[in-house]
C-alpha cells in the first residue's frame, strides 16, 4: 500500500467481508479512529477536506508485509526481538503474542528463547464505535496457561499503547508477571508501560513543523 486511496479501498474492502472496524485497525496498523475514518471515506462518506487532513496526519500506517510474508525474513526479524529480550534474564518460561499479528511474531521469539507460548486476542477486535471497555478480551486455551508465570508480551505495532497496556493488565489479572514488551515499530516511543520495559526494533517520531 502506497498512498491513503490504496488504505481506504482496503478498509472498505475488509468491511465488506465483515471484519469489525477494531479488526480492520489491526489489519492495516493504524488506530481505531483511523481506521473508523477509513471505513466512512470507503462508504462514500463526504468528510470535510480539514477533517480529513488533520485526522489523516495523526497517525502513520506501517507496512511490514515484506517480513511477515516470507518465513524466512520473519524468522531473522524475531531473532533481533529475542535478542532486545534476552538482557532480561533466564527466569521467563513463556512469550505472549497478541493476536492477530503478534501470534506468528511471538511464536518464533519463543523458539529463539526457548519459552512456552500463549496468545491474547484484544479487546479491539470487537470494537466497532464507543467505549472499547465495553469489550472484553482473552487468552486462548489452545496455548499455553499464564497463571505462575514470567512473560514476555510480543506484538507487531504498538499505536496508541492501549491495546499492549491491556494486554498487560489480563496477564496480572490472569496471575502471570509481564516482565518485558517487544514489537517491531513503537509508534509513540514508550520507554516502559505500567512499569513494564517496552523494547522495539524501530521508533517512529513525528516531527510537526507547524
Amino acid at each position: 500500500m502506497k498512498n491513503v486511496d490504496d488504505l481506504i479501498d482496503s478498509a472498505a474492502e475488509l468491511a465488506e467481508h465483515g471484519l469489525s472496524k477494531g479488526e480492520i485497525a489491526d489489519e492495516l496498523n493504524v488506530s481505531r479512529e483511523t481506521a473508523s475514518w477509513l471505513v466512512e471515506r470507503g462508504g462514500g462518506n463526504d468528510a470535510s477536506t480539514t477533517a480529513i487532513a488533520s485526522e489523516s496526519s495523526a497517525d502513520i500506517h506501517v507496512d511490514w508485509s515484506a517480513i511477515g510474508r516470507d518465513s524466512t525474513r520473519l524468522a531473522y526479524a524475531a531473532q533481533a526481538m529475542a535478542d532486545l529480550l534476552a538482557k532480561q534474564g533466564d527466569a521467563v518460561d513463556l512469550t505472549v503474542g497478541i493476536e492477530k499479528a503478534g501470534a506468528p511474531l511471538a511464536t518464533a521469539v519463543a523458539r529463539e528463547l526457548d519459552t512456552d507460548l500463549g496468545t491474547y486476542a484484544p479487546a479491539k477486535h470487537q470494537w466497532e464505535e464507543g467505549d472499547i471497555a465495553d469489550h472484553g478480551g482473552g487468552f486462548s486455551r489452545n496455548f499455553a496457561a499464564i497463571r505462575n508465570r514470567d512473560c514476555y508480551v510480543v506484538d507487531d505495532i504498538i499505536t496508541s499503547g492501549t491495546t499492549m497496556r491491556e494486554s498487560i493488565d489480563a496477564i496480572r489479572e490472569h496471575g502471570g508477571k509481564p516482565v518485558a514488551c517487544v514489537v517491531l515499530v513503537d509508534k509513540v516511543g514508550y520507554d516502559d508501560i505500567d512499569d513494564v520495559p517496552v523494547y522495539s526494533l524501530v521508533d517512529v517520531v513525528s516531527v510537526d513543523r507547524e
